[in-house]
């Protein structure tokens, strides 16, 4: 799968600073350290928000999270797939909304959990689902559900030169 480029780029910079390129932004997330912080933010059926740190992956322009089933993240994901994802990178801070909907096919769980492995998550697929001998305290007991999140909107602020604000529009 090919990644996606942005059909529309936005500068919000109110200084005079050009746009960002989005390859800064989708770079930042493939290139080590690979354990920065994420948080995903997701909204429950009373309309309340929900923010969890989670342990994001990027592959082939998508990011991807994992969860068990009874965390209230899961829960409000399986009522309203929309949510949002924020991470502090280096020279550049991020914020995705967009959807994460599970994902149970196992050539796409077998390739990501090749992928966590790689980063020393020693993620095996059971199923439709991740098993380890360990995770993070946030995802819950496992088994650990894998989704997808589809990026429809991003936003960049850059933390380092050259400075600027962008927001990029995806197709879908």
């Amino acid at each position: 799968m090919a990644e996606r480029e942005p059909t529309e780029t936005i500068n919000l910079d109110r200084y005079g600073s050009s746009p960002l390129p989005w390859s800064r932004a989708r770079d930042s997330l493939a290139a080590p350290p690979y354990h920065q912080t994420f948080f995903l933010g997701t909204v429950g059926p009373d309309g309340r928000p929900h923010a969890a740190g989670v342990g994001a992956l990027w592959s082939e322009g998508d990011l991807y999270v994992v969860s068990g089933p009874g965390t209230r993240k899961s829960r409000n994901l399986a009522a309203n797939p929309a949510c949002a994802i924020s991470a502090a990178m280096t020279g550049i801070d991020l914020v995705f909304e967009g959807e994460a909907t599970r994902v149970t096919d196992g050539p796409t769980l077998e390739r990501l959990a090749a992928l966590y492995r790689a980063q020393e998550w020693p993620a095996q697929v059971e199923g439709d689902a991740f098993t380890a001998p360990y995770s993070a305290p946030s995802a819950g007991p496992p088994p650990w559900h894998l989704y997808r999140f589809t990026v429809h909107t991003a936003f960049g602020v850059a933390t380092e030169e050259p400075n600027g604000a962008t927001q990029w529009r995806f197709g879908h």
